[in-house]
């Protein structure tokens, strides 16, 4: 069955217009009367992030589709609301979120617009991939905004390691048997090839990271969103760019890691949609190398194939 990616149009600023409101609604009137003739299209899907909508659409397989509410070149945090993402939320049997408050900034009041009781928090279609995780980063006690954007759950980017990408495969596969019980035994079976398969990886990939001098597996992070892939890796995190989880880096910082870096082999590394002008000028003064990656799984692409992709990079970056 074929995978749906929804594609609309951005909302200016986040507000949406007295038109655009009228417009939502003929919208979900749409929907509900498109998803009435596709009820026996089998279950549907919907994954805030791209990373976990290339899980989905391996455990989900041929028994349903699979919709992405976001693009991998797109700020996780900062997702445009379009008004078009309201339709397959308004259908969704299973709406899978990444939790731990990375999507609390934009998802709330869709899921109010989208007026699909299942798939409210709490509700028999809402999945909290995170609950699957073992959470990196938890703050030991309250946590103030002078921090930055702390998440008081733990940090919230475990989707760059596979084990996490493993456990989230099994259990989606559990509750989906629970809603689908006539395809259970075919997720579970497709989760378990899936779970193999990562496992195996996490495990070649960190015995060919090990035999990088430890030195020269060193990092600089421009956001502090890497620490489930140090941690798989083997990785020292040498400095973030940002001073505070997502506050700008001010002239003072950056002299601060400018002289950090000068005589390390670190390896500037960031996520393709943030900025790049001040981890281009410290690769330059340090003659370092500076590694863009994924920010998600391409459209279609696997999950698997992505990981690859971001350790081939900064493999690649740190034997050079």
């Amino acid at each position: 069955m074929n995978t749906l990616r929804v594609i609309g149009w951005p909302s200016v600023g986040g507000r949406w217009s007295g038109a655009t409101r009228r417009l939502v609604g003929v919208i979900l009137a749409l929907g509900l009367v498109f998803g009435a003739r596709t009820a026996a299209a089998g279950v549907r899907v919907v994954a805030t992030l791209p990373d976990l909508g290339a899980i989905a659409r391996e455990v989900v397989g041929d028994a349903g589709t699979v919709t992405v509410l976001s693009f991998a070149a797109e700020d996780p945090h900062y997702v445009d609301p379009r008004p078009t993402l309201l339709v397959p939320l308004s259908r969704a049997d299973l709406l899978i979120v990444n939790g731990m408050e990375l999507e609390v900034g934009w998802l709330p009041p869709m899921l109010v617009n989208a007026r699909n009781p299942a798939i409210q928090p709490g509700g028999p279609g809402y999945f909290d991939a995170s609950t699957a995780v073992a959470r990196l980063e938890v703050p030991k006690g309250p946590v103030a905004r002078s921090e930055g954007d702390v998440h008081a759950q733990g940090n919230p980017h475990y989707a760059y390691e596979p084990r996490s990408g493993a456990a989230v495969a099994m259990t989606l596969a559990a509750r989906l048997a629970r809603l689908d019980p006539a395809n259970a035994q075919g997720y579970v079976a497709r989760a378990t090839v899936l779970k193999s398969a990562l496992l195996a990886f996490a495990t070649s990939e960190r015995a060919r990271f090990d035999a990088i001098p430890a030195a020269r597996r060193t990092v600089v992070s421009y956001h502090q969103s890497l620490t489930y892939l140090e941690h798989w890796l083997g990785l020292t995190r040498l400095a973030t760019i940002e001073p505070l989880p997502g506050i700008p880096p001010s002239p003072k910082h950056v002299a601060a890691v400018l002289s950090l870096m000068k005589g390390s082999s670190a390896v500037v590394v960031q996520e393709e949609y943030r900025p790049r002008a001040t981890s281009e000028r410290l690769a330059q003064l340090t003659s370092c190398q500076l590694v863009i990656i994924p920010g998600g799984a391409r459209e279609a692409e696997r999950y698997l194939d992505r990981l690859r992709r971001t350790t081939d990079a900064l493999h690649a970056a740190m034997v050079e």
